[in-house]
């Protein structure tokens, strides 16, 4: 399974790319949006944000791709708050839905209002993560947002995380820094698993400790 969502990520960006350039010649081909929009919610019910780390689109575009461009700086700490991942939830979700009054019953019409969105929001995907870190938008993109409070109310029950092995780790930080959304990894220490619900379960700060302290159970 590890090996089937390492190669899934790797190359998952093309469908990004040709959906963008398959879009806007055949706006229909957009309501194969709602795909990505649905996944990460309903996988958030079992796995967390898993789609986010290992098979979104945009995601697997900007760890393969935008990665080489990012400056790589911290994230601004106003993006990761509650306020305005709501604030821009709401926005994008109200804009999203008049287009789509509109268009009702056009499909094609209906297909461009989602060509047009995910247009857009990969322009700002690109230019965040160039400027900060190449998975700012994750942080507060509408569909991880939703995946974020779903994962929240689902943590009472039996869940997929990235535990400690405490005995082998030595606070070297190194999976803190490795984190592309900028969680404190090394705080989870204590309680033994990283439960902070915007974990994308991408397994990059497992794949960098160098004492394998860490590992997905």
């Amino acid at each position: 399974m590890a090996d089937f969502k390492r190669f899934v990520h790797k190359w998952v960006w093309i469908a990004l790319i040709a959906f963008c350039i398959v879009g806007v010649i055949y706006p229909v081909i957009g309501i194969a949006a709602l795909v990505c929009m649905l996944a990460p919610s309903i996988v958030a019910f079992f796995r967390g944000r898993m789609w986010c780390g290992n098979f979104c689109p945009r995601g697997s575009f900007n760890d393969n791709i935008l990665f080489r461009l990012s400056r790589r700086k911290n994230i601004p700490v106003f993006m990761k708050s509650n306020w305005f991942r709501n604030l821009f939830l709401i926005i994008l979700m109200s804009a999203f839905a008049v287009q789509l009054t509109f268009a009702w019953g056009d499909a094609a019409r209906i297909g461009g209002v989602f060509v047009r969105m995910i247009l857009i929001t990969t322009v700002i995907t690109i230019i965040l993560g160039i400027i900060f870190n190449q998975r700012t938008w994750c942080v507060f993109c509408p569909m991880g947002t939703m995946a974020y409070y779903v994962t929240k109310i689902m943590s009472g029950l039996k869940n997929k995380y990235v535990t400690f092995e405490k005995d082998k780790c030595v606070s070297c930080r190194l999976c803190t820094k490795a984190c592309p959304v900028g969680i404190d990894v090394l705080s989870c220490k204590d309680k033994g698993s990283v439960t902070d619900h915007n974990c994308l379960k991408c397994n990059a700060c497992v794949e960098k400790c160098p004492k394998k302290a860490l590992c997905v159970k």
